[in-house]
């Protein structure tokens, strides 16, 4: 065990618990556990959504596809980043004027009644277990190389540490440890390429032309077709990462956090800028990785190049930059994965629970102590899932988790929010496509047949999610969306309309 590494890795976890400590002694209550109380700044809030949203998989697995596959790699990033424009004008202030504790809550301000709640919060839970399976996963990588231990045990040791902040210090622990997160992967990264900067004597074009050098891609590094052969594939891809952050239950609860509509879109404006900008740095890392580190050597510590980054802080700095940027990717893992047990926990304890089993009927103790149940549940399922996918690129995985986001949840409540005519029974077909097609298709894979043969299902699981949402609306008698109107003023100021 590397000395340098373990010290780094206690600094972060003796952190990190500190954080917690503080912050169980401020979650007592069911509106202090939920959203802290709603009392996080717009800024603040900011920084904890980059801090939720910029996942190890992005860290970890984009610098390793833009190393292997040059430009088809940053569409990741691309498509991340574009997605807060939709999240920004459409959905994140009819979120925060609806929503009390979860997305259950934002639904239910338009179709009331338990089953329609128990469809969002099992829909919230899916995507939260999907997207906390790359992370978890990221981990096993990160420990193996930090400490020696073996990936089944790091699963293990990630995921017990991670359930631990989400049950005694609940919303406010995860929000302070995604800030913290932010600002220890921001600063991180940009110390990573300043070094690369210095490292190339800042000659971006040398960096470029050794990067194309050492790639058996050669000419082509920097042009599209190397990861997907066909232009369907980069197209899907895209559209499932800009339409799909609008879906993730663990992004959009976090809305509820602040106290007015002002916050909201702050929270929103400075987290695009924080991810904007650590996209551009993910970018030159890539490129730095392929044209330093070279491909034999990044290709001998696994073909995924979910190591890329660290390999680069090696060959830059040796072994004490290998442990800060491991303890920047572990506190990533940390603030992401909590962010996810905590919207998984949130969906059951309040939605299912509270409303649907409880109809209401419990006091605040037996609330607060479900939900840390709870996320000793999720935390638990989401471990077992993820121990047998080692050899996984998390980034992929974690595109698959927006696929299904974009085809779900997504429609749902662009539709809810923006269609008068729309109905319980819109909803329920327009989910229950995008998620049948969705699963289907990433069942079928890349070993389908022709046009079924796509990575990504996106371009063919979104439009029909919301042909089913339409078709659903239409064969059906109106009269279910008769609060519309008062609704619509609630999502533009907040206020109930008579």
């Amino acid at each position: 065990m590397n000395l340098t590494y373990f010290i780094f890795f206690l600094a972060i976890v003796t952190g990190t618990l500190i954080i917690t400590h503080w912050a169980a002694e401020r979650s007592k209550t069911t509106n202090q556990f939920y959203i802290a109380s709603g009392s996080l700044t717009g800024f603040q809030n900011g920084m904890a959504i980059a801090g939720d949203y910029i996942s190890a998989a992005s860290f970890l697995g984009i610098s390793g596809l833009i190393a292997i596959y040059g430009y088809d790699g940053f569409i990741y990033a691309t498509g991340f980043l574009l997605s807060y424009v939709i999240l920004l004008l459409l959905i994140a202030e009819p979120v925060h004027h609806l929503g009390k504790y979860s997305l259950g809550d934002v639904v239910a301000e338009r179709f009331p009644g338990n089953k329609m709640r128990l469809v969002i919060s099992t829909s919230g839970i899916f995507i939260s277990i999907l997207y906390m399976i790359p992370q978890l996963v990221a981990s096993g990588f990160l420990l193996r190389v930090l400490l020696g231990v073996d990936y089944h045990a790091s699963v293990w040791i990630i995921g017990i540490l991670m359930t631990v902040y989400v049950v005694f210090g609940g919303m406010v622990a995860t929000s302070w440890v995604q800030i913290i997160k932010t600002v220890l992967l921001m600063s991180g990264t940009l110390l990573l390429v300043f070094i690369l900067f210095s490292w190339i004597k800042w000659d971006l074009s040398m960096l470029v032309v050794q990067a194309k050098e050492e790639s058996p891609l050669g000419e082509q590094f920097l042009t599209p077709g190397n990861l997907f052969q066909h232009p369907i594939e980069r197209i899907s891809l895209t559209l499932s990462l800009i339409l799909g952050t609008s879906g993730l239950p663990h992004i959009l609860i976090r809305f509820l956090t602040v106290r007015n509509a002002k916050s909201t879109r702050l929270s929103v404006l400075s987290s695009t800028w924080i991810i904007g900008l650590f996209y551009i740095m993910t970018l030159l890392l890539g490129i730095g990785t392929i044209a330093i580190v070279g491909w034999d050597t990044l290709i001998k510590y696994g073909s995924s190049g979910n190591m890329a980054a660290l390999m680069l802080a090696k060959a830059l700095g040796g072994d004490f930059l290998v442990a800060f940027v491991m303890a920047v990717a572990f506190a990533t893992i940390i603030a992401v994965v909590t962010g996810l047990i905590f919207a998984a926990t949130s969906s059951f304890a309040h939605d299912i629970y509270f409303h649907i089993v409880k109809k209401k009927q419990a006091e605040e103790k037996e609330q607060l102590l479900v939900a840390r149940i709870t996320a000793v549940g999720m935390g638990f399922i989401s471990i077992m899932l993820s121990l047998g996918l080692e050899e996984s690129n998390v980034a992929f995985l974690v595109s698959l988790t927006f696929s299904i986001a974009a085809s779900t949840l997504f429609p749902l409540l662009l539709f809810t929010f923006y269609w008068k005519r729309f109905n319980r029974t819109g909803a329920y077909t327009g989910i229950a496509t995008g998620f049948i097609v969705s699963v289907l298709l990433v069942s079928i894979g890349p070993w389908g047949v022709d046009l079924l043969s796509l990575y990504n299902p996106g371009i063919i699981s979104i439009p029909l999610s919301f042909l089913g949402s339409i078709a659903g609306t239409l064969l059906t008698k109106k009269g279910q969306g008769e609060n519309y109107k008062a609704l619509s003023v609630k999502i533009n100021t907040g206020v109930w309309s008579d």
